[in-house]
């Protein structure tokens, strides 16, 4: 009897890791399973009026800076001088005001229906509190998911610079460039025009003092 006893304890001991190994891989499959029918079943989170993924912001955040940090540029290749913050401010009405909005105007109709919500740049601290590197990285590379493209294939590395050094000092700027970004989109500064030239009268004709050849 006691044989039989102890020889079903060792089986059971055998058993044990098998069971265990056995439960780590059903674990492992039902995981991944189960966010599979969460996704193909139409219960994931994909319209701009849905609440956050689990973990989505968290997660977003922490590969976002640990990217830009690894990635963006630490020196600043232009100066903030007052043509650079006037030709970043024309730029950014052309491409950014859209989103991040204008000092002194309405949040517009695509910023108010986007997720995540792009930041107001020129309300609050905007991103004056960030490196003009980040700010760069992120005009240059844009952020994927987010409605935020990137820039690199349509503008300069210096129009880049000018933007990430406007909105770097976007507490700072000059009256130059804040009159830029006040006035109305569209508005451009008058040009000079040349009037049409009236056309000259013919000149006259006068007969040649020189008799024709005989």
């Amino acid at each position: 009897m006691r044989t039989a006893v102890l020889e079903y304890e060792n089986s059971e001991r055998q058993v044990q890791p098998v069971k265990f190994i056995v439960g780590v891989l059903l674990g492992l499959l039902l995981v991944p399973f189960g966010v599979y029918l969460y996704v193909a079943g139409g219960s994931a989170p994909v319209a701009t009026t849905d609440s956050d993924f689990p973990f989505e912001a968290f997660f977003a955040h922490k590969a976002l800076n640990a990217r830009i940090k690894k990635d963006m540029p630490k020196n600043v290749p232009i100066q903030p001088t007052e043509a650079n913050y006037v030709a970043g401010a024309e730029l950014y009405k052309q491409h950014c005001a859209v989103c991040h909005g204008l000092p002194l105007a309405p949040k517009t109709s695509i910023a108010t229906g986007m997720f995540p919500r792009p930041p107001l740049l020129f309300e609050g601290k905007g991103v004056t509190d960030d490196e003009p590197g980040e700010s760069y990285w992120k005009i240059f590379n844009g952020i994927r998911l987010t409605g935020m493209p990137g820039f690199s294939k349509s503008l300069s590395e210096t129009q880049m610079w000018q933007l990430a050094v406007l909105v770097a000092n976007a507490d700072k700027l000059p009256s130059s460039a804040k009159a830029v970004l006040v006035a109305p989109i569209g508005a451009s500064t008058p040009t000079a025009t040349m009037p049409l030239a009236t056309p000259a009268p013919p000149a006259p004709v006068f007969p040649s003092s020189v008799p024709p050849p005989k």
